[in-house]
């Protein structure tokens, strides 16, 4: 009659050892784990080794990270301090915060460390990248491709990059509904990368399937290092090698047909290469191409973004950029209300009118089929009866209202170049950059071991610097010439790195910023289409969290945006 009652008791029993011994396993696992690498400091140095935790077997605190993303970081600082340990993505990592630490890290490449970006990022990038090399390889790499990012370069990028702009932002206004921003923005530099960058005349299909190949490679780029089928590494390898099939036929083409006076960034890496007496191989341009890309794709999406949601969030920021514009002639407008407009224009009587309501109005002699009126947007005449893509064609294939940019102007706009500073103090688009100790050296009194991963962090810095007044509040006047707080201490600000691995395409990325924000100030209005702006996720690159969802319009259309919570700007 016990006999029921003592197997439930035994079963229970055993459940417990199990449970228990599984639990115990974990434990000393962590702890042989956690001694693993703590045998691996300098045993000639006598400092310790940052505090910090090393997580479990093999995956570190890597889910912790991926899950957490801005929050990982910021509670170990908290915890541990400015310089603490953790492993991640399958390898041991310290993570630097400070303007005096960074300084350390980015002057002493070469001598105190050198860049190793995650082992999944060197494999799918390719070993012939700037990203990936060292020493000399890298100098001599960078000399050949400075020259894509030169002043002179830049200038002949300027006016493909502003049609490119223009170009979508029409699309974006043109839209019934609202516009996901990260999406769109990510659309948009893909085609400056390919057709500003890379010189490719391609048909909106052929870039679209381009972009989600080069997409499938950016959402795996940072995976555990794992080549098996179905791994992140392993469709990220897929994904480059369709790149580089693709860009096979671009470079044979391009090597036929050389310029010597340079049209894109192929024409001048080819001419900077033979001016310095290197070959470059076929592989060397492919992974080149796609670095290109890589560089002028996700990082500048992400702060084009940031660019939106800050001008969304401060409209008198807004108003103040649009005075700006004003003043140097980039912008005509008088009041309308409380809203500056592009052109001096009478919404009833010059609008865009639909197929219906000329047909409709057969008998008003400026609206008959065949007939033309004003475009309001580009101060031209188009045939008022064609669907509504051929009118946006004919605005775009007309000659614009303001001239082309030059970097002469750009370098006017004070107040401008004070909004992009701040978005990219506020929100750095990468939250740092990847070190490879070659030395043991001493950080903030702890040891950094010969061969351990280094991470200096940029948001963080910037959000803890001394030097900012309420750095947690967007403010550009910051950068004015009354405050300059950017000046006080050289790497309290450090959007782009620094030292001798600064980003090379900074002053490109700076100019793509810069012309969205001016025509999107002289050609369209916008507001929030949800009730709430979007958490921010900062992993691998800053990204609003379900998308930024936005309704653009031409400005002064006439049309009313949805309603929403968010001022109309």
């Amino acid at each position: 009659m016990f006999l029921p009652e003592f197997s439930q008791f035994s079963a229970l029993a055993t459940a417990i050892t199990s449970v228990t011994s599984v639990l115990l396993l974990l434990a000393v696992s962590r702890q042989l784990w956690a001694l693993r690498w703590s045998i691996t400091r300098d045993r000639d140095n006598k400092l310790p080794l940052p505090n910090g935790s090393m997580g479990w077997p093999l995956i570190g605190e890597t889910f912790h990270w991926l899950f957490q993303g801005s929050n990982f970081h910021v509670s170990r600082r908290e915890k541990y301090g400015n310089v603490f340990k953790t492993h991640l993505l399958g390898q041991p990592l310290i993570r630097v915060t400070g303007a005096e630490n960074i300084r350390k890290i980015l002057l002493g490449e070469h001598s105190l460390v050198c860049t190793q970006w995650p082992q999944s990022a060197r494999i799918i990038l390719g070993p012939n990248t700037l990203v990936n090399s060292i020493g000399d390889l890298h100098k001599q790499k960078r000399k050949i491709l400075l020259k894509v990012f030169s002043r002179a370069a830049l200038e002949t990028y300027i006016p493909r990059l502003q049609d490119v702009v223009r170009t979508e932002i029409v699309k974006w206004c043109s839209k019934p509904g609202s516009v996901n921003v990260f999406g769109a923005a990510k659309a948009l530099t893909f085609r400056i990368a390919v057709r500003v960058l890379l010189g490719l005349s391609m048909g909106d299909a052929d870039v679209e399937h381009l972009s989600k190949i080069f997409e499938e490679l950016m959402n795996n780029l940072f995976s555990l290092p794992i080549d098996v089928s179905f791994s992140g590494l392993r469709k990220g390898i897929k994904a480059r090698e369709k790149l580089h099939a693709f860009m096979e036929k671009i470079i044979a083409e391009k090597l036929q047909n050389q310029r010597c006076d340079g049209n894109d960034a192929f024409d001048y890496i080819l001419s900077s290469a033979k001016e310095n007496g290197h070959t470059l191989t076929v592989q060397e341009l492919k992974e080149a191409a796609v670095e290109l890309i890589f560089a002028a794709h996700s990082t500048t999406a992400s702060a084009s973004t940031s660019l939106i949601l800050q001008l969304l969030k401060h409209p008198s920021v807004v108003e103040k950029a649009r005075h700006e514009l004003e003043a140097h002639g980039l912008r005509r407008g008088s009041k309308c209300g409380s809203r500056s407009i592009l052109t001096e224009w009478d919404p009833e009587e010059h609008s865009i009118p639909s197929e219906d309501e000329a047909t409709e109005k057969g008998g008003n002699e400026s609206l008959r089929l065949g007939t033309e009126t004003n475009c309001p947007l580009f101060s031209t005449r188009i045939n008022c009866c064609e669907p509504a893509e051929h009118r946006i064609e004919q605005c775009l294939d007309s000659s614009f209202s303001r001239p082309y940019l030059s970097l002469k102007k750009l370098n006017q706009l004070r107040y401008l170049d004070c909004i992009v500073k701040e978005v990219l103090r506020f929100l750095p688009p990468v939250s740092g950059g990847y070190r490879t100790a070659l030395q043991t050296f001493e950080l903030d009194g702890y040891q950094i071991p010969k061969g351990w991963s280094v991470m200096y962090s940029i948001r963080d810095t910037h959000e803890t610097a001394a030097v900012y007044q309420s750095p947690e509040a967007f403010d550009p006047d910051r950068f004015g010439s009354g405050r300059e707080e950017s000046r006080i201490g050289r790497f309290n600000y450090v959007p782009f790195g620094g030292g001798v691995r600064s980003c090379i395409g900074r002053e490109l990325a700076q100019i793509i910023l810069k012309t969205l924000a001016i025509e999107l100030l002289c050609t369209a209005e916008w507001r929030l289409a949800t009730q709430t702006f979007p958490k921010m996720q900062t992993v691998p690159i800053v990204h609003p969290v379900n998308g930024l969802h936005v309704y653009f319009d031409f400005v002064n259309s006439g049309k009313t945006l949805p309603e929403s919570q968010s001022e109309c700007i």
